[in-house]
Formats: structure tokens, C-alpha cells, sequence
């Protein structure tokens, strides 16, 4: 049994084997040939570093010829190292002596020796990415082509792997995985927010898991402590069993307050929403309680696809989520497009930081055509519809007035054609930088609503990347001066009346909920499996509670006194569900 501590962002527990992928999508069991195929596994095994040591010469060559000799340099350590004879030996030893196929042998002993580099210093660590390279090519040629697919299972699983890719996330088989668990990340990875809301248990920021498990080992995942376990043994096993049972009432206890309206115990009410990346996430989202969509995320058109969605692409996913919510609000997002591996990978020198790079609506505004027709998909598709758009990461007017021209020429365009569309379609803004937080009363006098966007708000307030385990620790809604930029645009809303809410994953976060009520803020927007547990708390507190938590929380200046203060109430108002 080895237990793994990582950061827990999804809560609650998954048990079961595991599917581990590497870099490169390849599923690597740990599986056992007969004696008598030992010898066929070590051919392969030939095969293969001749192939790679081909491959490896001609990449040295071409770079010698574009580039120079000094860059093709880099290649020869690739060389030296599938020459290494004390590493064949390894790979002979686990073929020969413990029966192992040549793929599993290949994978366990170079990922040992990439963890040898991990702590020397930083000219020999960098070292790691080649045993990595090299791991990858020796794996593709044994393998050849194939590549493990999480999209149709047929068994439950937990996915372990170093990172998952939008792409990989979106085709994923929802039946039959049942936790994620992943080297990378932080409280706002893609993968984590993924997880949250599909309901399912994660923890990610686990650095080497994926070197210490196997295909088919047993794994336990502990969402709520940020814990994975192992091959667990017996104890452990029933143990984490009983949680899971308890896990399992505690959400069937949340069932009775679906259809009750989130109001406070004093009679206030509270508009409860749900952020959806997927469009067949809206009937969870409904199922779950929530009264629309306050964050449909659309980039899935572009990440799960080869090719650039067609304007009747993006027009049939707004209206299959339009059509599921009849007198319903639905926010649509425009792309967000940029800091991500779809437009990273297609682009001829990708950027050194994305995340401070053309994303967003910095993307759009450079690449017009896609953005004007998701503008048309929208306006086209929120026809008798409570639909609303809101764009993204703006940090000036001038972004702001931009979009909204853009805007004005398509509705031109298809009042010119004669294609019915909705011209007062209600335009609001994500407030997810420091500089849009700081401008937030000019902006309120240009939009119809603001949606505070927490993950990049902290990320850019606090220059903390938000999927660096690294400094996940820094990562916090508790900071001060973040709390301080909510409540200015929370009173700027108010000043001008105009709707504000919160999509970010603070507000999903039931630890922060009073607070946010007590700040003024009346509308949420969380992941779906977030709905019932914000619902209870929202039920269970008085607005006059709500003010005095936030009062007492602005005159605290360090992040440990709010988050203890905050647990404190927590407990009292959720013992059964909320733990450290």
C-alpha cells in the first residue's frame, strides 16, 4: 500500500483499478508474458531503440541543416541514452526475471530514472523532459499508433496520468470513470473544474503518481482530502468504503431541496445557477435544482474537434441548451480560447506564457471570421429565448467597445439577409482581471450585467498560476485584497443596478457562500453537482448572519484568520458534509 498526498478539488471518494496514461495517451498495464515469450519481448524490444535510434538521427540531421549543429546537439543525450547499456540491462531484467512486456519495462524503469533527476540541480534536472522523449518514442514504436481511449470503457475506472487535455476531457466515457487523479494542477485546472462538475472525485498536484502506479492496480481517490491510495489493503479498503457509502446518503439527503427555492431563512431570495461546458450538462443542471445557466463555456466546439466549427455548429449546440430551458436564463460565454493546447499546438511558434498571452477576447478581436460567426450562432439562436452573451477577460473599455461594434455589424449582416435574430440581446462582461475589477463603475455603465470570473481574478491579483501545484498553496479567495476587488464590483452592480454574478469556482465553494451573500452578491453560478450542498447553506442562513460574517471578515488582514474563521461557521452550518 503507498499513499499519495496531492490537492484535493472535487470531493468525495472513488474506488477502483486504474487506467494510467502517459504523456502521449498510452494506457501502460502492468502486464506479464509467459517465460517462453520472454526472448519475442526482448526482438521487440530491439526493434523498437532501432527504430527510435533512426528516427533520433534524422530529427539531428534536419535541425543540423535548418537550425545548426550546436541546436542538433541536443539530440546526442537521446542517443547516448537508448545506447545506454546498464539501462538495457534494467529492461532485460524486468523481461527476463520478472515477466513483464516489453511496454510496462520500458515505462517503470525509465520513469525511475527521470525521478533520479528530479532533485539535482537545475541543468541536470532539465534532464527529465529528454528521459520523458525518450520514453514517448520507445512506447509509440512498440506500440505503433494505437492509443488508449478514455472514450469507450468497459469497466469502471480512475484515470491516473500526468495532465488531461480539454480534448481528452470532453471524450471521456462519463459512465465508467469514476475519479480523476493527476500529477499536474491546481484548485482551477481545466481538470479540476472538469471534475467538479461532473461530479467526480479528484485530486491532482500528485507529481509523480503516475510513475508509482500501474493499468489495473486497485486506487482509492479521496477527493475531499486531496489523498490517493494505492493497492490499498483491507482496512484501508473498508474504510474508504463506509465513506463512500456515507458519501452516497449525505448526496441523497440533498435530493429534498430540489425543487425548494434558494431563499434565506429570512425570506431573501437567491438566483441559483449552473456553469456547463457540455450542452448535455444543462438536464443535470436542472435535475440538480438550479434555475438556468449562468455560464455556458463553448470552447468545447473547438477542443473536442479537428476542424473549426461551422456557424450551424455552434447555432445547434445554443439551441439543444435553449431548448431545455424555456423562460430560463442562459448565459452564453464567447470563446476563451488561446491559453490552451488547441490554439498552442497549431500555432508556428507557440507563446512562452499563454496565460498573459492573445487568449480570450484578445483572440477573438485578431480573429474575427470565428468570432463573427459564433456572434451570428448566438443571435441567431437566442430568439424568444432569456438568453444573454457575455465576453470575456476584457481589461478595457476599448475591448469592450470593440466586441459590442462587432456586434452591431452582425446583427446588420443578418437584418441585410433578412435572418431573424434577437438585436437586443443583453451583453454583459466576465470581471476576471485586476484592471476590468478596478475600472468595474466605468464598465457598468456600458454592459447590461457583470459575471465575476474568480479563477483568473486570483491568478492576476495574486500572480499566481492557477494550475502550478507548485504554488497552489498560494492560490486563495481568503486573500485580502481579492475580497476587496469583490465587494467594489458587487457595489458597482449595485450603484448602477445591474445584475451581478459569480461563475468562478469560489462560488461553488461552500465555505465562501455566506460570506458572498453577506457581500451582496445574490446570484451564483456553480458547477451542477455544487447546486444542492450551496442550496442548504443558503436556506439554513439569515441575511442578517450573512452580514455580520462578511463585516467581521473585511476587518481581517491574513489569509488564515478569514479561512479559519470561515471553517468555523461552516461547521456549524454543515457538520455532516464539511471537513478539512
Amino acid at each position: 500500500m503507498k499513499v499519495k498526498k496531492g490537492i484535493g478539488v472535487s470531493p468525495g471518494v472513488a474506488i477502483a483499478q486504474a487506467v494510467v496514461l502517459n504523456a502521449e495517451e498510452f494506457d501502460i498495464p502492468q502486464r506479464h508474458v509467459a517465460v517462453d515469450l520472454a526472448q519475442a519481448e526482448l526482438a521487440r524490444l530491439r526493434k523498437a531503440t532501432a527504430v527510435s535510434k533512426k528516427e533520433i538521427q534524422e530529427l539531428r540531421k534536419q535541425t543540423a541543416e535548418k537550425i545548426d549543429k550546436k541546436t542538433a546537439g541536443i539530440f546526442d543525450y537521446h542517443l547516448m541514452l537508448l545506447e545506454d547499456k546498464e539501462l538495457h540491462k534494467q529492461f532485460t531484467a524486468m523481461i527476463v526475471g520478472s515477466h513483464a512486456a516489453a511496454e510496462y519495462a520500458v515505462a517503470t524503469v525509465l520513469r525511475n530514472y527521470a525521478k533520479l533527476f528530479h532533485d539535482m540541480p537545475q541543468h541536470l534536472a532539465d534532464r527529465v523532459h529528454d528521459v520523458y522523449d525518450i520514453e514517448k518514442r520507445l512506447l509509440r514504436n512498440l506500440i505503433g499508433q494505437h492509443r488508449q481511449t478514455l472514450a469507450h470503457l468497459k469497466r469502471n475506472v480512475v484515470v491516473v496520468a500526468p495532465d488531461l487535455s480539454p480534448s481528452q476531457t470532453a471524450a471521456m466515457d462519463r459512465e465508467h470513470v469514476l475519479g480523476i487523479a493527476i500529477d499536474v494542477g491546481g484548485q482551477t485546472s481545466h481538470t479540476a473544474i472538469v471534475a467538479r462538475g461532473l461530479g467526480l472525485p479528484a485530486v491532482v498536484g500528485l507529481n509523480d503518481l503516475t510513475a508509482d502506479a500501474a493499468g489495473g492496480d486497485t486506487i482509492i481517490i479521496d477527493g475531499t482530502r486531496g489523498v490517493v491510495v494505492l493497492n490499498p489493503d483491507a482496512e484501508t479498503l473498508a474504510h474508504y468504503q463506509q465513506m463512500a457509502r456515507q458519501q452516497v446518503e449525505f448526496l441523497h439527503s440533498l435530493d429534498a431541496l430540489r425543487d425548494l427555492p434558494a431563499t434565506t431563512s429570512d425570506g431573501h431570495e437567491v438566483l441559483l445557477l449552473g456553469n456547463i461546458e457540455f450542452p448535455r450538462e444543462t438536464a443535470t443542471v436542472l435535475d440538480k435544482g438550479g434555475q438556468g445557466i449562468g455560464l455556458y463555456r463553448t470552447e468545447f466546439l473547438y477542443l473536442g474537434s479537428d476542424t473549426e466549427p461551422s456557424e450551424e455548429d455552434h447555432y445547434n449546440a445554443y439551441r439543444e441548451v435553449l431548448n431545455l430551458c424555456p423562460d430560463r436564463s442562459v448565459v452564453i460565454r464567447t470563446l476563451d480560447l488561446g491559453a490552451d493546447k488547441y490554439t498552442q499546438s497549431r500555432a508556428r511558434i507557440p507563446e512562452r506564457n499563454p496565460m498573459l498571452g492573445l487568449r480570450s477576447i484578445r483572440f477573438c478581436l485578431q480573429h474575427l471570421p470565428a468570432f463573427k460567426t459564433q456572434i451570428r450562432a448566438i443571435l441567431r439562436a437566442a430568439v424568444g429565448t432569456r438568453a444573454s452573451m457575455m465576453f470575456p477577460l476584457l481589461t478595457s473599455l476599448k475591448e469592450l467597445r470593440q466586441a459590442k461594434a462587432i456586434m452591431r455589424d452582425v446583427i446588420e449582416d443578418l437584418e441585410e439577409e433578412g435572418v431573424e435574430c434577437a438585436p437586443d440581446l443583453p451583453v454583459g462582461i466576465m470581471v476576471e482581471t485586476p484592471s476590468a475589477a478596478l475600472q468595474c463603475y466605468a464598465f457598468a455603465q456600458e454592459v447590461d450585467f457583470f459575471s465575476i470570473g474568480t479563477n483568473d481574478l486570483i491568478q492576476y491579483t495574486l500572480a499566481v498560476d492557477r494550475g502550478n501545484e507548485r504554488v497552489a498553496s498560494l492560490f486563495t479567495g481568503a486573500n485580502p485584497a481579492v475580497l476587496r476587488l469583490l465587494q467594489e464590483i458587487i457595489r458597482a452592480g449595485q450603484r448602477y443596478d445591474i445584475p451581478v454574478s459569480m461563475c468562478g469556482e469560489l462560488a461553488g465553494d461552500p465555505k465562501y457562500t455566506v460570506l458572498l451573500l453577506g457581500l451582496g452578491l445574490r446570484t451564483f453560478s456553480v458547477t451542477p453537482s455544487a447546486i444542492p450542498e450551496i442550496k442548504k447553506i443558503i436556506r439554513g442562513v439569515t441575511m442578517e448572519r450573512a452580514l455580520a460574517v462578511a463585516n467581521r471578515v473585511m476587518k481581517l488582514d491574513s489569509e488564515a484568520e478569514i479561512n479559519n474563521y470561515l471553517r468555523m461557521e461552516m461547521h456549524k452550518l454543515l457538520p455532516e458534509a464539511y471537513t478539512d
